[in-house]
């Protein structure tokens, strides 16, 4: 038999025999990475052929620096993956729970947002471009909804990772709850979802706030292999 200790899934097992504080600091830089790659985009493309008050950041796909933008989600979502493998690693989570199917689903659906192109309106919309806005819906609520179950679980154990987590979580949904309300009142107001909040602003506070959850899990997860190393 296994000792109690031991991760009981595949995941997990992967993780510990590579050290998860080691998964969890890969999960970062790659998180890092990212955040550096998109968000250099904003500095090359200035305010007057993106403007970011009200355009989306998918709109940078649709120029010349899609490539940029394409690797900065891609290497979100493989981070995102690595901090998972991590947090199973140390008995955070386990495979078949409710934040890891969250967490892989936020993951696969940033692969989505860059498989489906967001829909240039200057041609006119595609089902490509339907699928890319409701994945991008379903990654920004996977991933905050996966650190509140985290927190919620771990707030005796863990108070302090859990409160970081919980309350950036939280913030994300409150960065997501204005377009989500704009988009409800739409038939009693006639003012279309994307203009009831400055979309692009409101979009980045979201894209900032959620990959902040993705350093919180993945500090959490360093933090926690390393009392397991610890404690041996």
């Amino acid at each position: 038999m296994p000792p109690p200790d031991a991760p009981s899934d595949a995941a997990g097992a992967v993780a510990s025999g590579v050290r998860p504080a080691v998964f969890a600091v890969g999960g970062m830089a790659a998180a890092a990475l990212a955040a550096l790659l998109v968000g250099s985009l904003h500095v090359i493309v200035g305010p007057d052929e993106v403007d970011p008050v009200r355009r989306t950041i998918s709109e940078y796909a649709l120029g010349d620096y899609k490539p940029m933008f394409d690797a900065g989600v891609l290497t979100l979502a493989a981070g995102s993956v690595i901090v998972l493998v991590a947090l199973a690693g140390t008995r955070l989570l386990r495979v078949v729970s409710a934040p890891s199917l969250l967490l892989a689903t936020w993951s696969a659906a940033l692969v989505l947002v860059v498989v489906f192109e967001k829909i240039d309106w200057s041609v006119g919309p595609t089902a490509g471009g339907y699928l890319h806005r409701y994945a991008s819906l379903v990654a920004f609520l996977s991933l905050p909804l996966a650190g509140l179950l985290l927190a919620l679980r771990h707030r005796r154990r863990w108070p302090a990772a859990a409160r970081w987590t919980g309350a950036l979580s939280l913030l994300s949904l409150a960065w997501l709850a204005p377009i989500l309300l704009g988009f409800a009142l739409r038939p009693l107001t006639g003012v279309p979802w994307w203009r009831f909040v400055p979309l692009g602003l409101v979009e980045r506070g979201l894209a900032v706030t959620e990959v902040a959850v993705v350093f919180a899990l993945g500090w959490w997860a360093w933090s926690a292999g390393r009392a397991r190393e610890t404690a041996r």
